[in-house]
């Protein structure tokens, strides 16, 4: 029987307390992170990747813990949480000498995902000093790329795992609730797009972002062990038109509402952004919605 419980998706169930419960007792020298493993590996709560959820799964114990349904041991120790006062990112030193060319003249640029790599610091430190939204670090799956023209860096590009519920988007793409969240994994968000302030060159950005679609599928592969078939972004109206989305053939598919999804008034409290998507099969919504058609 299904509780009003709900976290990251899952909706807690009577046979899940009674499965942790269950764990508690028969173990009762472990930990709460030992305990949420055993209880992954019950429930088959995995990533796409196959990796355990656990860290999610320990959320969800806790707040089931919370509302009185288990029992947990005492907390052995204060988990370091790396986010919870983030270090902003180091200033790496590049050569800042002003490039004024044509597009052909850079040509051919290289493009390399380096997260997790040498170069993630030199990402980092490139967004955090000249993006206008500066580093965050991402959660859930991401990807981060440095484009190189020869040796000099010229644009960094982040996608990360995408909203859960954005209406505009799940009406273009034809999804229902239950659809979006089995395939929510399918698609992924362009978080952070930057051309460095010294680069001027016409073209640049649109020539980026129809480069960067054709590699991003087989990265999350290779990454996640799971492909992406559509991208999203959200450009904030207020700022900018959306110029080089439009020239790259991203689509205008509506605007946010600007209430941010923990809103409880109704009214707007932030920024409207544009949402453009980007296709990345002709049969994106076959797939995305699970149609046989």
């Amino acid at each position: 029987m299904e509780l009003n419980i709900k976290y990251r998706g899952r909706v807690a169930t009577t046979n899940d307390i009674d499965l942790i419960n269950r764990l508690t007792k028969d173990n009762p020298t472990d930990s709460r992170r030992a305990l949420s493993v055993k209880f992954c590996k019950a429930t088959n709560w995995v990533q796409a990747n196959g990796n355990l959820r656990d860290m999610v799964a320990r959320g969800f114990m806790l707040a089931l813990y919370r509302a009185g349904h288990i029992s947990l041991p005492e907390k052995k120790y204060n988990t370091h949480n790396p986010l919870a006062k983030p270090k902003k990112p180091a200033e790496v030193a590049i050569d800042k000498t002003a490039i004024n060319t044509n597009l052909k003249a850079i040509l051919p640029l290289e493009f390399i995902q380096v997260r997790r790599s040498s170069q993630e610091k030199l990402f980092n430190s490139l967004i955090e000093h000249y993006h206008y939204l500066a580093y965050t670090q991402p959660v859930g799956e991401h990807l981060k790329y440095i484009v190189f023209a020869g040796q000099i860096p010229v644009a960094c590009l982040a996608f990360s795992s995408a909203a859960r519920h954005i209406g505009p988007r799940d009406k273009f793409i034809g999804w229902d609730g239950q659809t979006r969240k089995r395939n929510i994994n399918l698609i992924c968000y362009n978080t952070r797009f930057l051309i460095l302030p010294w680069v001027r060159i016409p073209y640049l950005a649109s020539h980026i972002l129809a480069r960067v679609a054709k590699i991003i599928s087989n990265d999350w592969q290779k990454t996640y062990n799971h492909p992406v078939y559509y991208i999203e972004t959200f450009v904030d109206r207020g700022l900018f038109a959306g110029t080089c989305y439009k020239a790259a053939n991203w689509i205008y598919v509506g605007d946010t509402t600007g209430r941010g999804k923990n809103d409880q008034t109704g009214k707007p409290n932030r920024s409207i952004k544009a949402i453009y998507g980007y296709p990345l099969t002709k049969d994106f919504r076959k797939v995305l919605t699970g149609s046989k058609s």
